[in-house]
């Protein structure tokens, strides 16, 4: 396995364009959409082909000057690995272990070092040497960044020997600038690229330019890819869409001393309904997720994305079942899919990865009938401990800057309210770019984060802004109230999520959670939530309170003789009575028993106790059927 953390680049050679070295060109354009226009002119880039490269990396935001998850910069996303925060992985940061299984011994995987050996991570500097802006300007400078980029797209151009300034013959420029190593990646970028310029584009970006690129037919040369030199992608094991430059890069089941690794074989659906998407995020390089994912001591996910360009590969089939959730009930229940990302806090994500993500999830869901709702489709900060012990060291990935409105718009279910108040429900759904919470520690511990939009929203215990934040009791055990940390979710929820509304007062909300009132700002001029219906849980007539779980796990008396029963032990909460969660789903109990490395001694065990999975704070977690009540959220 490479663990190399040298830092290989390649820079090319090339003549530097007409008009390139011109840095500091008199009374340049103040508005943005002006700046792409003279970047266009300045290096002899159709507009459309600029702003459609730009729009499908960062849909023309700033992100504030901070790095995203493949070290891009900018609305161009030149890549800078070294000024980028590598940090370590998510993996090794706290006490999660991924298999989540009490049955088997804890598992404390090692990642090592990370590997930033890519070019594709040192972009800048190419773009440097073309146009002569030193490679911290490019970075922080919204105006010289679009010129680099500009000047990369016509380098590219120029090395495929084509001259033309119709926009259908920058195919293969685009396919280049993606910095996909395979044919049918490369092939996506650019086709998403044309599509997006066929379509058009309008919005105002995260700080406050509005942009518009207007709707052309255009029939792009596709022939062009041929020339780029680039691999063949072999789909034929990756089970994935077709043409999305998804392919096959096994996880090793092997054995070795002390034990195996790193994934159990399985037979699902056939054995056991997959009920979750899990996203995730690595925070680590794509190479170093690769080799991770290939080490049989490790730990493993099925599918892994690269952010540049949204190339995917896959590692566990759908059937068996990966260890990356840290909650053995969940894993034997879900598909994990890894977003590549290696600064651990305050980054974002390219357009690029999330329509490739959206693509994959559209198909998943389709095929294995996975409702496409964040009930199912949830985050690793939405995993539940397993028991009291290993609540407070669970991961927090993909975190509050992963854009869920964003995403469930490209899987084609945008979050749409229903009714009045009296629906009983909300689906939190704040502005992205205007949804600013003052998170800390995403650099330094205790300093404020950048300003950037989040799909967090924050709970208070009263309806005002400097009321103190909800109580965790497994994050916090002293009873402290939550903080502002970008990791502790002890009084946040997440866009998409559904809770059972308490009550109102003015501008403010409140929703049952964690045991808890909290309100949140919800005005009816920008409301951060929407009314919505659905089925709530609410403790049976006559019982104080009813235990919360991690896992849905059989009853005793369903196991067989060989298999030793797992203990259903409940979490340090409670639902008391009168207060009412939102009904993600009704599920019977299963536990899957895989603790050899021998497939064949595997056994699904299922027990007559049913199990609702409700959303009960920041976290899912599951009430056994028989001690609730269901019914509709509707106020009465």
């Amino acid at each position: 396995m490479r663990r190399s953390s040298a830092i290989i680049v390649a820079v090319a050679t090339a003549s530097v364009a007409v008009g390139a070295v011109n840095a500091t060109a008199e009374s340049p354009p103040a508005d943005r959409q002006g700046q792409y226009a003279a970047a266009a002119e300045e290096f002899g880039v159709p507009a459309s082909v600029l702003l459609g490269v730009s729009y499908l990396e960062s849909r023309w935001n700033v992100n504030a000057g901070t790095p995203s998850t493949s070290a891009g910069y900018g609305p161009m996303h030149l890549t800078d690995v070294a000024a980028a925060n590598t940090g370590g992985t998510h993996h090794d940061d706290g006490t999660e272990d991924p298999r989540g299984d009490t049955a088997r011994p804890t598992l404390r995987p090692e990642p090592g070092e990370l590997d930033l050996s890519s070019p594709t991570l040192r972009t800048v500097e190419l773009a440097a040497d073309l146009t002569g802006v030193d490679e911290a300007t490019l970075r922080t400078d919204v105006r010289q960044n679009i010129r680099g980029g500009a000047a990369l797209l016509a380098h590219h151009q120029r090395e495929l020997g084509v001259d033309s300034d119709r926009p259908a013959d920058w195919y293969g420029a685009v396919a280049r600038y993606s910095g996909a190593t395979d044919t049918a990646t490369a092939a996506n970028f650019a086709d998403e690229v044309f599509a997006t310029i066929a379509e058009g584009a309008e919005r105002v970006t995260d700080d406050g330019q509005r942009m518009r690129l207007a709707a052309r037919a255009v029939d792009p040369n596709t022939g062009q890819l041929a020339r780029l030199g680039l691999r063949q992608t072999d789909e034929d094991e990756a089970e994935c869409p077709r043409g999305l430059g998804c392919e096959w890069l096994p996880a090793p089941y092997e054995e070795f001393e002390g034990g195996y690794g790193n994934h159990d074989k399985a037979n699902r659906p056939e054995s056991q309904k997959i009920e979750y998407i899990v996203i995730h995020d690595t925070e680590a390089t794509w190479d170093t997720t690769l080799d991770l994912v290939q080490d049989p001591t490790y730990v493993s996910w099925q599918y892994s994305l690269r952010s540049a360009d949204g190339h995917i590969a896959q590692h566990v089939k759908a059937k068996d079942v990966a260890w990356q959730a840290g909650n053995w009930y969940v894993n034997s229940k879900s598909i994990g899919l890894e977003h590549e990302g290696f600064a651990a806090q305050g980054t974002w994500y390219t357009e690029a990865m999330y329509r490739s993500s959206a693509k994959l999830v559209r198909y998943l869901a389709a095929k294995h009938r996975i409702p496409l709702d964040r009930a199912h489709i949830i985050g690793h900060d939405n995993v539940p401990g397993t028991v009291p012990s290993t609540v407070r060291g669970m991961h927090w990935d993909p975190g509050p800057y992963w854009d869920w409105a964003h995403y469930f718009d490209l899987l084609g279910k945008p979050f749409r309210g229903v009714g009045t108040p009296r629906a009983g429900l909300v689906t939190i759904n704040p502005d992205f770019d205007t949804n600013r919470p003052a998170f800390t520690g995403c650099e330094v511990e205790g300093e404020p984060c950048p300003s950037r939009g989040s799909t967090s929203v924050i709970l208070r215990t009263e309806p005002r802004s400097d009321a103190p934040l909800l109580t965790d009791i497994g994050l916090h055990p002293d009873g402290s109230p939550g903080t502002m940390h970008i990791s502790d979710h002890s009084s946040r929820v997440e866009t998409g999520q559904q809770y059972a509304i308490a009550d109102r007062r003015g501008d403010w909300t409140a929703i049952w959670y964690l045991g808890q009132k909290g309100w949140f700002h919800n005005p009816r001029h920008a409301p951060t939530a929407e009314w919505s219906i659905g089925l709530t849980a609410t403790p049976k007539r006559g019982r104080e309170s009813v235990p919360v779980y991690g896992r849905a796990y059989p009853e005793a008396s369903a196991y067989p003789e060989h298999i030793t029963p797992q203990e259903i032990v409940p979490l340090q909460y409670t639902l008391p009575a009168g207060q009412e969660y939102a009904v993600g789903l009704v599920t019977g109990s299963e536990y899957y028993w895989a603790v050899s490395y021998d497939a064949g001694n595997h056994t699904v065990v299922r027990g007559k106790t049913k199990y609702v999975q409700v959303q009960f704070g920041h976290r899912v977690a599951y009430v056994k059927l028989a001690d609730v009540d269901l019914r509709p959220s509707v106020s009465r």
